[in-house]
């Protein structure tokens, strides 16, 4: 596994330094599931890779991922508003489909993507649905007694999403590996069983990771990954008096003298690397600056930082939750591109499998 997620980290490094000469040989597929509103985890982790990557150019499928919350949710009363919270996340943070080449779109708008379902899944056996590591630690987590074959074929919707649009790059952190893989080897054994072993071109590309530069941001307990379902995170929508509220309530330790070590203060060292994340300063000079100031001044400096950095996405937030009409119409737009490009590779995969009429 090492040597595989070695192989992944060397092919991540060359699209990375490929994207900023061919933007356009590249479709970046990313998205969210519409589960609540964004956090600063979101921010740091992706949002702003996103923001990076649309600048470049460089097409981007925003995918909403509104059936997967039925996998292991029950709050669908909920699924239409937050994927309106998500739209006004991804504009207040710089994403502009008008002015970049994005589209943001919920996957239930788009039955060419999930008219993909059924043969893709005549190209996976049950076993290894089974054996999908990522899928185990979902369920884990989520505490399913009873889990739904939508929890099961997950990682082949994920493959639906992806192919549909033809995306060639994921961005994706290391835990998400195994659905990738599961992404390129259906992608392979398509194109070899109905294309390749019938003398015609292939319809898939074989997508590949873009991994996280930035590392995992834990929640204010300082032990979990951040979450809203966990209660640690703070939320972009939050207000600077809400934030500096959640802020003093962040776990420290009995050490009052501020340093940075990972391994064996990591609640001080997550408040300091997201200062880092704010302002730019690398953690061990912020550490340093504080010094004997203490777990005070390390929240003080925090809320300050975190502050001043999302006070433009706030501003923007409340402007864009003034126009609910707009953000319906970002949704509507971006789902009927990615229709005409779903119908488009649905006539290629019809085609390779003699379905025509």
């Amino acid at each position: 596994m090492s040597d595989t997620f070695e192989a992944a980290v060397e092919i991540s490094r060359k699209i990375e330094e490929d994207l900023k000469v061919n933007p356009k040989k590249y479709r970046v597929l990313t998205g969210d599931r519409p589960t609540g509103r964004l956090h600063i985890g979101h921010y740091f982790g992706s949002l702003q890779n996103r923001v990076r990557i649309a600048e470049m150019g460089i097409p981007t499928m925003i995918l909403i991922a509104d059936y997967q919350v039925l996998t292991d949710h029950d709050a669908y009363q909920e699924i239409s508003q937050n994927t309106k919270q998500l739209v006004i996340d991804y504009l207040a943070a710089g994403i502009n489909p008008e002015k970049q080449d994005v589209i943001i779109y919920p996957h239930s708008y788009v039955p060419e993507c999930n008219q993909l379902m059924i043969p893709f899944l005549t190209l996976v056996s049950n076993a290894e649905l089974s054996r999908n590591p990522t899928v185990k630690e979902e369920i884990e987590s989520a505490g399913l007694k009873n889990v739904n074959a939508g929890m099961y074929t997950y990682p082949v919707h994920q493959a639906c999403d992806i192919l549909f649009c033809k995306g060639n790059v994921v961005p994706v952190g290391k835990d998400q590996l195994p659905h990738l893989e599961m992404t390129r080897n259906i992608a392979k054994r398509f194109n070899k069983k109905f294309c390749l072993d019938a003398g015609k071109e292939g319809v898939f590309p074989e997508p590949q990771a873009l991994l996280s530069k930035t590392p995992m941001i834990l929640g204010l307990d300082g032990s979990q990954k951040m979450s809203k379902s966990r209660g640690n995170a703070i939320m972009l929508s939050a207000t600077e008096d809400e934030t500096a509220k959640l802020i003093k309530k962040a776990k420290t330790d009995a050490e009052r003298f501020i340093t940075y070590e990972p391994e064996r203060r990591p609640e001080v060292a997550n408040l300091l690397m997201l200062i880092s994340l704010c302002t730019g300063e690398e953690p061990e000079a912020i550490a340093a600056r504080i010094g004997d100031g203490g777990g005070g001044m390390l929240k003080s400096t925090l809320t300050e930082a975190l502050n001043e950095k999302l006070r433009p996405l706030r501003d923007e937030r409340a402007r864009l939750e003034a126009s609910p009409d707009y953000i319906r119409q970002v949704l509507l737009t971006g789902s009927q591109k990615a229709r005409e490009i779903g119908i488009k590779t649905l006539e290629e995969v019809r085609e390779r499998m003699n379905m025509v009429i």
